[in-house]
């Protein structure tokens, strides 16, 4: 993505080629979209209504999976099955919250010293959703599709270099929804800023750095809006003595490398307890050193170039730290030699300086840290030493071990002998510099609705 006068062009990171120039939106149309989006009757439709927009939404993404998928691979590179796996994520959420919805928002009674309480769910308005660009779909379906179930209508403001894709998302939600319910504006972020103080945007939805991230929290805070964010992470992979090694080890290459390594929730820290160190990387390097890396539209490969060549950049200028303070590259798959491709080889580097960048900082890209601990008791304080807590993933044999590590783990999830993944039916975000909020499952319903009390005295 560069910035050209009057807008943007996006890039396609395989090749460096200019793929689209999309003009910003207008002052004049920005407007009119905040009115559409206020003065929209969504928020008083029939749940069942609701229902069967969510389920045709569904529909039209498994119908329009090849195209769209299509479009994120050459917008930032991840591989084709990959691609065509979000959407049908994004699906599987649709028939989710169209079969889960009547319940959800269902009001709850209670008996209060005879008097008759009702809890219900209650839309607040516009949401304004910021949001990136390493899963186009899944974010906007992750974060917003709660919020539309809950009689919201959005604004939203995508990752400029997935452009394509946020008014292809635009295009399908009203085919869906019809107008008005879910808008793409292609702004900056001096003007993405000034739309979180419109008076008609009611809460403010992130997903992005925990820098950034501060500052869109503390704009919608000087207003009072309700604000989620879900930031960074340095997931920890946790290997304790009584782990199946090669099991984990298979598991942590697909998690550190899964989406060309750009995802929140990757295996960022891989900690490994001293006693099984080597038979762990044993297992460990012929997976990394098998993974297949080239033109994400190859239905062959694993890992494509990152998203830009920014990116790129910092994750070079980060892995030439850690080797600097003695850092080992133990496993690598090599990238294509291109200088016009955004390519970084697929590497994990050994470290033992507990300041290491790999450890302190987050890592978005397909390069892995991996360090030792003497015991259960230094694991979890690598583990909980990162100023993140997004996910973990905990390996064991044994099951109640498994529990006890687990509980001493801060993170907003911790899975246990499998990679941390979303899921439809369960909330997903963090804790420290992570942000806060959940989205997905009921609570991504709740989390920007207004749960009202009615209490009604009968005289």
């Amino acid at each position: 993505m560069t910035r050209a006068t009057g807008g943007i062009v996006t890039i396609n990171p395989t090749s460096g080629d200019e793929l689209d120039f999309y003009p910003y939106t207008t002052p004049q149309d920005i407007d009119r979209v905040l009115q559409i989006a206020g003065a929209s009757r969504w928020g008083q439709s029939r749940v069942a209504d609701r229902v069967a927009a969510i389920d045709q939404l569904g529909e039209i993404l498994a119908e329009r999976r090849e195209p769209l998928a299509t479009l994120i691979t050459l917008e930032m590179g991840k591989p084709i099955r990959q691609a065509r796996a979000e959407i049908d994520k994004c699906v599987s959420a649709c028939r989710y919250y169209a079969q889960e919805l009547p319940e959800i928002l269902r009001p709850e009674t209670f008996d209060i010293d005879g008097d008759t309480a009702i809890v219900r769910v209650v839309p607040i308005g516009v949401v304004f959703a910021i949001l990136p660009w390493n899963y186009p779909w899944w974010q906007v379906i992750r974060a917003m599709l709660p919020a539309i179930a809950a009689g919201n209508t959005v604004v939203l403001k995508h990752a400029e270099s997935v452009t394509g894709s946020a008014l292809a998302i635009q295009e399908v939600f009203q085919d869906a929804f019809g107008e008005g319910v879910l808008q793409t504006v292609v702004v900056d972020a001096a003007t993405a800023s000034a739309i979180i103080e419109d008076s008609r945007i009611e809460a403010v939805t992130f997903t992005g750095s925990d820098r950034v991230g501060a500052l869109v929290a503390a704009r919608a805070g000087a207003a009072l809006k309700k604000c989620v964010l879900e930031l960074g992470g340095s997931d920890p992979f946790i290997v304790l003595a009584d782990a199946d090694i090669n099991a984990a080890a298979a598991a942590a290459v697909t998690s550190r490398f899964i989406n060309n390594g750009q995802s929140c929730i990757a295996a960022k820290r891989i900690l490994v307890h001293r006693d099984v160190h080597d038979a762990f990387v044993d297992a460990l390097v012929p997976h990394v050193r098998t993974l297949k890396v080239g033109d994400p539209a190859d239905e062959t490969i694993d890992v494509g170039p990152l998203a830009r060549h920014d990116l790129r950049d910092s994750l070079r200028k980060q892995r030439a730290q850690a080797l600097a303070t003695g850092g080992r590259v133990i496993a690598q798959a090599d990238a294509p030699e291109s200088a016009r491709g955004a390519w970084f080889s697929p590497s994990i580097v050994e470290v033992d300086e507990r300041d290491s960048v790999l450890l302190s900082d987050e890592t978005f890209g397909p390069l892995g840290a991996l360090t030792t601990g003497a015991d259960d008791d230094e694991l979890i304080a690598l583990a909980n030493s990162s100023r993140y807590g997004l996910s973990s993933s905990l390996w064991s044999t044994d099951s109640d071990h498994a529990a006890s590590v687990s509980a001493r783990v801060h993170a907003g999830a911790v899975f246990v002998n499998t990679i941390s993944a979303t899921d439809p039916r369960l909330p997903t975000g963090g804790i420290k510099a992570s942000g806060y909020g959940r989205e997905l499952g009921k609570w991504g319903v709740y989390e920007l609705a207004n749960l009202q009390t009615l209490r009604i005295r009968t005289t």
